[in-house]
């Protein structure tokens, strides 16, 4: 639920391996932020104790991580998107698991749809990356291989997730709600994990100051468009994640999967649009499908939940930092 950790299309496109810079600094805006204002430089004692949030970082780094390292398994860009779109499923199939839950039938059947759809584009992505191999038989096995290991690091990432939600669904019941001390906690905590990922996030950075310049609107100044592009990422994700965080103190593990799915979900169309068109045509069918899911679940299955003001509040501003992070 928590695995809101986003990059944007353009930096994807142009430098597809980007993720880890882009997580880095995404990780460093919000712990600094968090140290100065939600921490008071160290001098306010956290209300849920640290070993929580070291099981929680753990499960987040994880999953931002492995997500990163998804692109470079031949899975391509919207399958990536709408496979992580399927959190629905796993957040709802971990709760009945584990919290026992029992759900409607308009929210099993929303499921039933979204579950269509990541099956029809995870189909269509394998028979590209068959197509796309080399005719060597050798080396299609390969490339399906990867794709394959691919998938496995999804679906990892997917249920990882999941039980993220809940684990901290079950520690706000328990300590109570603290969002703000969350988000710091959640982003702090992982930074030295990232020093195993330093080399990558060099070359990246060596990459960005190599890209072309671009002179920012009002002020004037000239920096390469890459940097400008990951402070606009930064900027608005920030806004986006510490909604989300808010809203897992406000609403159920499913109700918060359910708005970051729908967000993903917009992410995917747009994927799916500027990819070629022969992606899109084999994989136009899926998009409709996860759509109509999320819409019934949305229509049917979170009534009441949403209709607190501060929670609407946050909802928009979810999406209006999302559309303009695209």
């Amino acid at each position: 639920m928590l695995e809101m950790i986003s990059i944007p299309l353009n930096l994807l496109w142009k430098h597809p391996g980007c993720g880890n810079i882009v997580t880095f600094a995404q990780f460093l805006f919000i712990a600094v932020e968090g140290f100065l204002f939600e921490a008071d430089l160290g001098r306010k004692h956290p209300a849920i104790p640290i070993r929580y949030y070291a099981i929680m970082v753990t499960m987040f780094f994880t999953v931002s991580v492995v997500n990163n390292y998804a692109l470079n398994l031949h899975i391509a860009m919207p399958l990536h998107m709408i496979f992580r779109s399927g959190s629905l499923i796993a957040n709802m199939i971990l709760g009945i698991i584990i919290l026992k839950k029992r759900y409607s039938v308009f929210k099993y059947a929303s499921i039933a749809l979204v579950s269509v759809g990541i099956f029809i584009c995870t189909f269509m992505s394998a028979k590209q990356v068959t197509s796309q191999s080399s005719s060597s038989e050798n080396d299609g096995f390969q490339a399906f291989a990867w794709w394959f290991l691919g998938i496995g690091a999804l679906t990892f990432a997917l249920l990882m997730s999941a039980r993220m939600g809940i684990f901290q669904e079950t520690l706000y019941k328990q300590f109570g709600k603290h969002a703000k001390e969350a988000l710091f906690y959640n982003h702090a905590l992982p930074l030295p994990g990232f020093i195993f990922l330093a080399s990558d996030i060099y070359d990246h950075a060596v990459l960005f100051n190599n890209s072309e310049l671009y002179q920012v609107p009002v002020v004037g100044v000239v920096v390469p468009i890459m940097w400008f592009y990951l402070l606009m990422n930064v900027i608005t994700q920030y806004v986006c994640i510490r909604g989300v965080f808010i809203l897992t103190t406000e609403c159920a593990s499913l109700t918060v999967t359910l708005v970051v799915t729908l967000r993903k979900f917009v992410r995917a169309l747009e994927a799916v649009r500027l990819t070629s068109p022969s992606f899109c045509t084999q994989t136009e069918a899926s998009p409709s499908a996860l759509g109509s899911g999320c819409v019934l679940i949305s229509r049917f299955g979170s009534q009441g939940l949403l209709s607190s003001p501060r929670v609407w509040c946050v909802y928009s501003a979810i999406w209006s930092s999302s559309l303009m992070g695209l």
